[in-house]
């Protein structure tokens, strides 16, 4: 649990209304779609779930590489997702454009051992838009439309808070 009061600016993540909003002295200054975990809302390792509780940006990867880039492993892969790419690769879970890290604040919630977020490499990320929506369908992680996590990625830091609640 974060201590009171709430950081002046803080992203929060609503798993039931599969909305980001970034929040700036107590007012929503955006608001975007997004796509929670298939599986709900849970921190185990290997559950498949979008954790919850407080959040920190632990690293933002992917700057100045081109619209719909394709990460494995935290690295551009060289390629840029096209249908075709998709039918070439039809089970890959599609990572493009942006990754922002997140690690877990909270002891045995969503930090260390077996619960641990950075750890399950939960991050927010672009994927193909026509994935998008409006309804849980990842692998743990929160999946954007590809313009939306750029847009995101360029308005927040490294150590930027994240709030994950149902």
């Amino acid at each position: 649990m974060l201590s009171d009061p709430l950081p002046k600016r803080y992203i929060e993540v609503c798993i039931a209304t599969q909305t980001l909003d970034l929040i700036e002295d107590s007012a929503v200054i955006h608001s975007y779609p997004v796509s929670t975990a298939k599986n709900g809302a849970g921190e185990q390792m290997g559950s498949e779930c979008t954790p919850r509780g407080w959040h920190k940006i632990r690293a933002k990867i992917g700057a100045d590489q081109p619209l719909n880039s394709v990460f494995i492993g935290r690295r551009t892969t060289g390629e840029i997702y096209t249908p075709e790419l998709s039918q070439e690769n039809p089970d890959r879970d599609w990572i493009l454009t942006r990754i922002l890290w997140l690690g877990g604040l909270e002891a045995r919630v969503n930090r260390y051992g077996e619960v641990d977020s950075a750890w399950r490499y939960i991050y927010i990320h672009g994927c193909p838009d026509h994935l998008m929506q409006g309804k849980p369908e990842s692998h743990g992680c929160i999946r954007m439309h590809n313009a939306d996590v750029l847009d995101l990625f360029n308005q927040i830091n490294i150590g930027e808070y994240v709030w994950l609640h149902i």
